[in-house]
């Protein structure tokens, strides 16, 4: 259990870190900072980066088979859509805790329970 607690405190503070991360480079120079450029950009670009990164993880995915390299693929191509995705939030003034919020009010709810709540 102990293990598990301080796996949860580590994913909290990357994503805390990178949060602080993001905001602080969304005031930076464009010419200095690859978020500043994105956000300078506006959100249709951003959005452009969300979709590219997710169809590299969908043809890592597709490609991975069982060897560490495919794995590690993966891993990369995941590590950079997230990243992007937060970007995006960061443009539409949320965080990863907001979606970490979503993401808790639907434990204990079935999977197709809570996609038919949403079916209205």
């Amino acid at each position: 259990m102990l293990a598990s607690h301080q796996a949860n405190e580590r994913v909290m503070s990357v994503l805390d870190d990178l949060t602080q991360v993001l905001a602080q480079r969304k005031n930076e120079s464009p010419e200095s900072s690859y978020v500043a450029r994105l956000h300078e950009k506006g959100l249709n670009k951003i959005l452009e980066k969300v979709g590219e990164e997710a169809t590299e993880v969908i043809l890592a995915a597709k490609d991975a088979g069982v060897d560490d390299n495919g794995r590690n693929q993966v891993v990369h191509e995941t590590a950079d859509l997230w990243f992007h995705t937060m970007v995006m939030l960061s443009e539409l003034g949320l965080s990863s805790q907001d979606v970490l919020d979503e993401l808790g009010k639907r434990f204990g709810v079935g999977g197709l329970e809570e996609k038919a709540s949403r079916q209205t």
